[in-house]
């Protein structure tokens, strides 16, 4: 560990810390529909988009009528992507003529980039077609990101209002979050990555000569305007195999810097604009806190454990920490920093692979995503997995003093809490069920690249990130139709069965009426909350995913230290 390294992550906080208010404020007055800067120009086209689709604006929903219409449009993205794979052979800008996708691949793929996890058993460069990943993937980055911030939305309405039934309009939030938010920003970074180096074109694929005379196909095609919004909306799919640790989708730490921020700044701007729709910021900084304090601990641990490097090596003489499987051009910070970063988001891109990190060093991501990806989180999955513990915080809290909990002036009863039990309960039974499955049948210890904890660590890996809606991979973990099945229902899962019931839970606050602080009501902005709403998300953790990582992670750091590795 150095002091570049930790000023590296510090410099990288403190321009999310700056960014985090200003992008607040302007989320607010984009879901409140105010004027912003980009109103003369995109007003017209929101109007447009209304007129062409038959949305009315002024019209609101009820919880059950917004979910049911993030189910209409999500089934409808599912089988527009997936009729795309299957048939790219024979549509257009398909220059390296790549073939359609088998049939399971393509579900999984397509169930992917719906639900915001961007998981890729294929490799982008040798199976997509340039429209595929424009038209499909691309598109999908946006809308599923909207889709998560809308979501969000909705459910902070649900906390502000009272007496009412409608948590607003989900295709006017889907818009106005698509139109103003993800693309203004998109355009303007998409653009400086490209003078960075990362390539824009529709150009075939070039074939060159090494210096030393190997031959060598040099990857092209519009890969800097998917390269900023699968960071921006966390989306995390690379346009090729490397990811992000390829020269081509990050061509330098100043690259690497900005893609790290992007991936944080709209899941902290999401906390400023809760606090300030909840119309107290202290609630929002309370989040901040809570997620920047696990943010950090997470970091720690992940640099500590690769700086240590693997001490068998140490016994041959070696030093510098674990640089297998690293980019030279980030080292060991920059990539614990990045790996912290994507899977404390569902971003799931990578700059280094994470199956090559120390045992603890890769248990890091791992927890990060048992946790429910709620530190700073996807792009408002984030939020609101966070508003969930929040509610479960209070509900303890209330039990604790003896009287019933209250929440920004409403009482937290048996159906709220019933609602966030449920949600909170959904990561550990489709992260372990389906890992236990994996684990004892032919086909999911088939394609294992490591024998022992470390491959069971892959099993595990695998289907909590395809739950968390993250996407990122061991990479030890090869595909078959067994894991593209149960990897796409995983994902299905993981990300409406938590969406659904926080919904709910945002309905049943919208109808309750407001009740005034005493003396006696808990304060939500105070250190001692922060720390129990810590201690209340670590403990869940904890007690459902400390067995299976004992058996994953934690015994292979032991056996390393006896000087055996898998």
């Amino acid at each position: 560990m150095t002091a570049i390294g930790w000023l590296q992550a510090v410099v990288f906080f403190l321009i999310v810390l700056v960014l985090t208010k200003p992008i607040g404020l302007y989320m607010v007055r984009v879901f409140e529909g105010g004027r912003t800067w980009f109103s003369p120009v995109l007003r017209p086209v929101e109007s447009l988009i209304y007129r062409l689709t038959g949305v009315r604006e002024d019209e609101e929903m009820p919880w059950y009528a917004y979910a049911l219409s993030m189910l209409a449009f999500s089934v409808i993205g599912l089988v527009y992507l997936y009729v795309l794979l299957r048939t790219q052979k024979w549509l257009p800008f398909n220059p390296q003529h790549f073939d359609n996708m088998t049939p399971d691949l393509a579900w999984n793929t397509a169930v992917s980039f719906l639900t915001n996890t961007n998981w890729q058993f294929y490799s982008g460069e040798s199976t997509m077609s340039y429209l595929s990943q424009m038209a499909g993937l691309a598109w999908h980055n946006f809308v599923s990101a909207a889709v998560g911030i809308a979501i969000a939305v909705a459910i902070v309405r649900g906390l502000v209002r009272t007496n009412v039934k409608t948590l607003g309009n989900f295709w006017v939030d889907l818009t106005r979050c698509s139109l103003y938010i993800l693309l203004p920003i998109s355009i303007v970074v998409g653009l400086f990555l490209v003078s960075q180096g990362v390539p824009q074109n529709f150009h075939a694929y070039q074939d060159a000569k090494s210096i030393e005379g190997f031959a060598q196909s040099i990857t092209g095609g519009p890969m800097g305007s998917q390269e900023v919004i699968k960071e921006l909306g966390t989306n995390g799919g690379g346009f090729v195999n490397a990811n992000s640790a390829s020269p081509n989708e990050n061509p330098n730490p100043l690259t690497n810097l900005v893609e790290m921020v992007l991936i944080f700044c709209l899941g902290a701007g999401l906390t400023y604009m809760y606090g300030r729709m909840v119309k107290d910021t202290r609630q929002g900084w309370a989040i901040f806190t809570a997620m920047a304090i696990i943010f950090f601990v997470g970091f720690t641990t992940a640099y500590w454990a690769e700086s240590a490097g693997n001490p068998i090596v140490h016994h041959l003489g070696a030093a510098g920490g674990n640089l297998e499987g690293k980019e030279c051009r980030f080292g060991v910070s920059a990539s614990a920093l990045f790996a912290t970063v994507t899977t404390d988001t569902s971003c799931g891109a990578v700059n280094s692979m994470h199956d090559s990190f120390m045992p603890l060093g890769g248990l890091v991501p791992l927890v990060n995503m048992q946790l429910g990806e709620i530190i700073f989180g996807g792009v408002g999955s984030g939020l609101y997995g966070m508003i969930v513990f929040v509610v479960l915080t209070v509900f303890i809290a209330g039990l604790m003093v003896g009287r019933t909990p209250e929440y920004l002036g409403k009482k937290i009863e048996r159906r709220e809490v019933q609602f966030a039990i449920l949600a909170v309960l959904v990561t550990p039974v489709l992260c372990l069920v389906p890992t236990a499955i994996a684990a004892i049948v032919p086909a999911g210890t088939a394609t294992l690249n490591n024998a022992g904890p470390h491959g069971f660590s892959e099993i595990l890996y695998a289907f909590t990130s395809t739950n968390a809606n993250n996407g990122s991979a061991f990479a030890g973990l090869g595909p078959n139709v067994f894991y593209n099945l149960m990897t796409g229902l995983n994902m299905v899962f993981g990300r409406f069965t938590v969406a659904i019931p926080a919904l709910a839970l945002a309905g049943a606050l919208a109808g309750k009426k407001a009740v005034p602080e005493s003396v006696g009501t808990f304060t939500t902005h105070s250190p001692i909350f922060v720390a129990l709403l810590i201690g209340v998300i670590v403990i869940v953790g904890a007690l459902t995913f400390l067995p299976a990582d004992a058996l994953g992670p934690i015994v292979e750091h032991l056996f390393v230290l006896q000087g055996k590795t898998f």
